[in-house]
């Protein structure tokens, strides 16, 4: 029963914070389609608590909307993959697989996103042609972080004066 609260909690996030949740009945053919899902998954075998969740405990820490985009866009990313190796010959994993495509369309900003820093990651850092344009852009950074830290406490002390706390 926890999994099938978790599933439609991730799958309820997902639509909510994009604006694709149309109507209630949406949701409700999404979590029957699940529930058969879990049952082609064998989702109640005692071993699926092992562990906690996989996805629900990453989402709490991500509290902007964009940053939420960001790691959503990647989650659907997952279980896009997922269905890739799954029987699409039954009508509920087409419907789900369908609804995480749409929804992955939306996100395409999100998914730049997440290219974006794996691609930072991947950067050589001991190269030296590397660190002479890193250098070269070290200011620019700087003034960059400078200018989101100074519109953030603009923001708070503006609240600050308006909240009479």
């Amino acid at each position: 029963m926890a999994f099938q609260t978790y599933s439609l909690f991730v799958l309820s996030v997902i639509m909510i914070s994009f604006g694709h949740v149309e109507n209630r009945l949406n949701l409700l053919q999404l979590q029957n389609d699940i529930d058969k899902l879990k049952a082609d998954f064998n989702s109640s075998h005692s071993n699926v608590a092992d562990g906690g969740p996989i996805f629900t405990e990453r989402l709490s820490s991500w509290t902007e909307r964009n940053e939420k985009r960001i790691i959503l866009s990647q989650i659907i990313s997952m279980y896009l993959k997922m269905f890739e190796n799954t029987d699409r010959s039954k009508a509920h994993v087409r419907n789900i697989a369908e609804e995480l495509r749409t929804l992955k369309e939306s996100l395409s900003d999100g998914s730049k996103k997440i290219e974006d820093l794996k691609d930072l990651t991947e950067l050589q850092m001991t190269d030296l042609k590397v660190q002479r344009k890193a250098v070269n852009e070290l200011f620019s950074v700087l003034q960059k972080l400078g200018d989101t830290s100074s519109s953030h406490k603009r923001k708070r002390s503006q609240f600050q004066r308006l909240c009479k706390c």
